[in-house]
Parts: C-alpha cells; sequence; structure tokens
C-alpha cells in the first residue's frame, strides 16, 4: 500500500470528488443526528431528483443511511452519514489537502508565479 502523501491521487475518492456530492456529506458531517431531505435540498441547493440521485449513489456506496418514517401523519426522510462514510471522508479530506499542498508547492512563491505570467498580468490575490 502507497503511503498518502507519496500518491495521494489514489486517495481521492470519487464518490465524494463530485461537487454536489461534497456539499451532502460536507453537510451531513456538521450534522451529527442527520438532516431530512429537506433540509439538504435546501442547503445544497438542489432539485428533488439531482438530490435523489446523488443520495442513491452515496448510500449504495455506503456512505450514508437514508430513514423514512413518518412524523403524525407526514413521511420524513432523514439522512445520515455512516461511521464508514465518515471515515471515507475524513481520509477524502487528508488526500485532498495533501494534493493541494503539493499543487501550491509546485506553483512556488508569489513572485516566481508572477515571472512565469506573460506581460504585466499578476495572479489573482486571495
Amino acid at each position: 500500500m502507497h503511503n498518502i502523501s507519496e500518491t495521494p491521487y489514489h486517495a481521492l475518492k470519487r464518490i465524494f470528488h463530485e461537487p454536489n456530492r461534497m456539499a451532502i456529506v460536507s453537510a451531513l458531517c456538521a450534522e451529527r443526528r442527520g438532516l431530512t431531505f429537506l433540509q439538504l435540498k435546501r442547503e445544497c441547493g438542489l432539485t428533488d431528483g439531482n438530490l435523489s440521485r446523488h443520495l442513491k449513489a452515496l448510500e449504495d456506496a455506503g456512505m450514508i443511511d437514508i430513514r423514512k418514517h413518518f412524523v403524525g401523519s407526514r413521511p420524513r426522510t432523514t439522512i445520515h452519514m455512516t461511521d464508514s462514510g465518515r471515515d471515507g471522508f475524513v481520509d477524502y479530506l487528508k488526500a485532498l489537502e495533501e494534493v493541494l499542498k503539493q499543487a501550491a508547492a509546485a506553483l512556488g512563491s508569489e513572485s516566481e508565479r508572477d515571472a512565469r505570467m506573460p506581460g504585466n498580468i499578476k495572479t489573482a490575490q486571495a
């Protein structure tokens, strides 16, 4: 097995790397009790169909648990991170951090970046 710092790209899990799924999982990590479908939909700015598709992919991968129940006479869907999903996302974030560190180091200092830019173009300031 490779060390993450040697080959961080191999540790980037495709299931999390899609922007909408990253938003879903990030929102779920912030709420240990889980979120309802409606809360996730609002938090992530997704349509019902798009959210359902991403939740299905995450559920099939074992990253989340979807529970359907009734509150009074109204159906409610609650989504929780699984333990393996939470652990997998932490590993993914560590790998992503390593990839970003390597990219930043490869770009070098600001003056080196500016020297590589054509003409008088300067790199954007954060």
